[in-house]
């Protein structure tokens, strides 16, 4: 099973830890493709929930998926500037169909002077309890949101200050 090369178009598929579909965004054009690291643009593409409702994206954005780190980074390039969203989640498989993770609810909004806001810890303890995460993926969960905080001070891989830029104008040169 190969991985993704660049300029390939994939679907991104964001599921819960009870194995059910979350969300799929439809068209992502692979600018980097690893066994270790993907990176994606894509813009104005349609999203699907769960409960089949679509949307479109509104702007640009460069997605960041690791497979060792238990999270994503999105950064959305808005006139104003770079925004980030950052999804506590499991490191992403790719199966041929699609790159694929399990959402665990805690996001990061991250805005262009690098401020944070952390997102959704309700949900995530509602969820925590009603799909039953183990101890063990807690302590993991919150020890990458710790690694991601630190990634965001530092301005370290997607928050260093021309990473978002670089990669959105090689997105440029494939949609021409």
């Amino acid at each position: 099973m190969g991985f993704p090369r660049e300029g390939d178009k994939i679907q991104i598929h964001s599921y819960k830890h009870n194995g059910y579909i979350h969300r799929v965004w439809e068209e992502t054009t692979v600018l980097k493709g690893s066994q270790h690291c993907i990176i994606g643009g894509n813009d104005r593409t349609i999203v699907t929930e769960s409960d089949g409702r679509t949307w479109i994206t509104r702007e640009p954005a460069i997605c960041y998926f690791h497979a060792r780190h238990w999270f994503n980074i999105i950064g959305m390039l808005r006139e104003d500037g770079v925004y980030y969203y950052c999804n506590i989640s499991s490191p992403f498989v790719w199966d041929d169909e699609a790159l694929k993770y399990i959402d665990y609810d805690l996001d990061v909004k991250v805005y262009p002077d690098m401020t944070y806001t952390i997102l959704d810890e309700d949900e995530y303890e509602l969820h925590s309890k009603l799909m039953n995460y183990p101890e063990v993926i807690d302590i993991i969960l919150k020890n990458n949101l710790e690694t991601l905080l630190r990634w965001i001070r530092q301005k370290k891989g997607p928050f260093a200050p021309e990473f978002i830029d670089e990669w959105y104008e090689r997105y440029l040169t494939y949609v021409k």
